[in-house]
Order: C-alpha cells, then structure tokens, then sequence
C-alpha cells in the first residue's frame, strides 16, 4: 500500500506541475491569437480565444506524463540510437490522434459565426486535426524537454554515484593512514622499553603499564577520524611521560597550548607521530639529549599546531614515515583548507607546522558526537 500510494503522489505532483506549465502559456496564446484575428479585420473576443488555448494547452499537459514516463524507459541513446528516434517520431502520429480526441471532448468546437459552441460530431473531430502543426510541435517538444530533463536526472544521479564512491576510497584510504600508525608508535616504544628490561626491571614494568593505558585511550577513541585538541594533547602527555621514563633528562617538554583551540576538532593521532619523529631523529640520536616545545594558536579562523625540536645528531633527510602520513591525512580530511609545512632551520631546530580550519564540536552534529570520560577528565570524540 506504501508503494501504491508513493506512485500515486508522484503521479499527482507530474500532472500538477505540467498543467501548471502548460496553463501559464495560455494568456500569451490567446493575445498572439487576438492579434492575428485583428490582423484579419475580425475582432474576437479575448475569452473566447484564452478558452480555445486552454483546451489545447491543456490536452498537452495531459499527454505530458505519459511521454516523460515513456522516454524514462527508452531514452534515445547511442547503442539504440537510430531506431529509437525513428520511433519517436513516428510517434507523432498517435499523439495526434490521442491530442485531437482530448481536445473533442474538453472542449466542443466553437463555431465564430453563431458564437456558439457547435455539437460534437465526426465531422467537427476530423476538422479539429487542421492544427496538426501545432500539436506535432508541441509533441517535439515534450520529447526533447523529457530527454533534457531525464538526462540531467541521470547525470546528476552518476555524479553523486562518483562522489560516494570517491568518499568511500578516501575513507578507506584514511583508515589505512591510520591504521599504519599504531603499530608503527607501538614497535618503536616495545623497542625503547626492551633497552629497559635488563638495566631497571622497575621501570621497564612501569612503562609497559603506561603503554597499556595508551592502548585503551587507542581502542576508547575507536575509528573517529577527528577529537578535541584537548584529547589529543592528553594522549600525547602520555606519551611524553612513557618516554621521558626511558630518556629521563635527555628530554625536555614544553608546552603553550591557547585555551581557544582546546576544544577545536583536530585529527586524531596526528601529533603522536610527528612527536616520535622529533625523538627518534633529534633527540634520542644526541647524547646530550634535547627537547621538544608543542605550540596551538588561533590564526583567524585557523588553527595552526607546531612542533618543535632540536636536531642534535644527523638527521635523516626527507621524509619519514609518521610525517608522509600526517600530510596524506591532512589532504585527504581538509583537501585544500589544510597544509602541513616540515623544515629544518640553519640553527639545527625542526619545525613542523599543521594548519587547517577551526572547526569546534559545537559545530557538528550532535548525532556525530560523544563523550568519553577518561581518568575523570572529560575528552571529546567526534
């Protein structure tokens, strides 16, 4: 019954609409009529010529539905092209014949010398077909309006096909730039605390069940592809600690995070890596150690996240890993709003710059949104 009645609905709206079409080119049909009678020295009334283009102009919408609907199922195109537009026009012919008879019983035909409306009979519906020219037409142009209208449709349809499967790739993408990154971080902190197990059996214990809390933080967030700042600070805090247990003194944090940008929505795990880069290549390659300053700031309605940290040893060139993964998923989330900006300064300083656009959770759907508690502090996941 559902279906029964959507079809029916959408059948009322395709008549509604092409009378409402139709219909509003009959005031102008009837003047270009009255014009044509003056024209001839015969002053017809204005009525009597708006009824008569009504009757036409109304057959027409009529007969509207039916083609659209036809052409829908058989559009003219290149592997039926020849024998389908052979069809449409022989089509004309029963549209004529369909178009007059509508027209015979709208409306009977009007005699100009009694100023009467004459009887229906055979002959007054053989000599309605005098306007075949106008009907023909008026069947031509149904046809080419309901194959421009069906072919933008189709269009349209296959470009939102292309934009869905487009999403579905990146996000695929996405999640595999993602999932290279937990075993990537996780491999190079059970490499740090194995170099632990044999010198501080405390400490090596200590850092396993920080890495432990790591990992739930990890599986707490699940597959969200944006958190507040604030969460992604806090997980890297975590980090920074469970390597400072093992660098001890050789690694000095800083931090200046504006309190604007805490509840700005920012990628998740994209500043762990660019932090374990700074370790592995300026700081836990230097004897004498190093540090490392974390900056978030306002730019407008940006957002801008630098990371800091001295070069101490020889530092690899390129790009590693963690910092190819970071610019694919910037691009791949802002598109063209975002960048991701790596150098190394002639003072042996590493910079890296993220920037893309300040969205806040309050700007998202509710629906989209959640909460998570963590350790009695409140951490958001999109």
């Amino acid at each position: 019954m559902e279906g029964v009645s959507q079809t029916a609905s959408r059948m009322a709206r395709s008549y509604l609409w092409s009378i409402l079409i139709w219909m509003s080119f009959a005031p102008v049909g009837a003047a270009e009529d009255k014009v044509t009678w003056l024209d001839r020295g015969i002053n017809r009334p204005y009525w009597e010529l708006l009824l008569i283009s009504v009757a036409w102009l109304f057959t027409a919408a009529l007969l509207t539905p039916p083609i659209f609907s036809v052409v829908r199922r058989y559009p003219i195109v290149h592997k039926h092209r020849a024998g389908r537009m052979a069809a449409y026009l022989f089509g004309a012919l029963p549209y004529l014949a369909v178009s007059v008879c509508v027209r015979w019983l709208l409306l009977p035909p009007w005699d100009p010398v009694t100023h009467q409306f004459a009887p229906r009979t055979l002959h007054s519906l053989v000599g309605t077909t005098h306007q075949f020219c106008f009907q023909v037409w008026c069947y031509l142009l149904i046809v080419f309006v309901a194959h421009a209208y069906h072919g933008f449709q189709r269009a349209r349809a296959q470009e939102l096909e292309r934009a869905e499967l487009q999403q579905a790739l990146s996000a695929s993408e996405l999640q595999m730039l993602k999932s290279q990154l937990q075993p990537h971080y996780l491999f190079n902190t059970l490499h740090g605390i194995s170099t632990l197990i044999d010198t501080n059996r405390e400490k090596a214990k200590a850092s396993i069940l920080k890495l432990s809390n790591l990992l739930r933080t990890s599986l707490e967030y699940g597959n969200s592809d944006l958190i507040c700042l604030a969460g992604e600070v806090k997980f890297v805090e975590s980090y920074l600690e469970l390597e400072q247990m093992r660098l001890e003194d050789r690694l000095q944090v800083s931090w200046e995070v504006d309190p604007e940008t805490r509840d700005v929505l920012v990628p998740q795990l994209i500043l762990q890596p660019l932090v374990e880069n700074a370790i592995l290549h300026g700081i836990a390659c230097c004897r004498d150690g190093g540090w490392i300053r974390i900056v978030s700031r306002k730019v407008g309605e940006r957002v801008e996240i630098e990371v800091r940290n001295s070069v101490g040893g020889k530092s690899r060139e390129g790009l590693g890993l963690g910092h190819r993964n970071t610019a694919a998923r910037i691009k791949h989330l802002y598109a063209d709003e975002g960048s991701f900006i790596f150098r190394v300064s002639p003072e042996d300083v590493a910079v890296a710059i993220l920037s893309f656009p300040g969205f806040q959770l309050q700007q998202r759907q509710s629906s989209e949104s959640l909460f998570v508690r963590q350790n009695g502090d409140q951490t958001c996941v999109s």
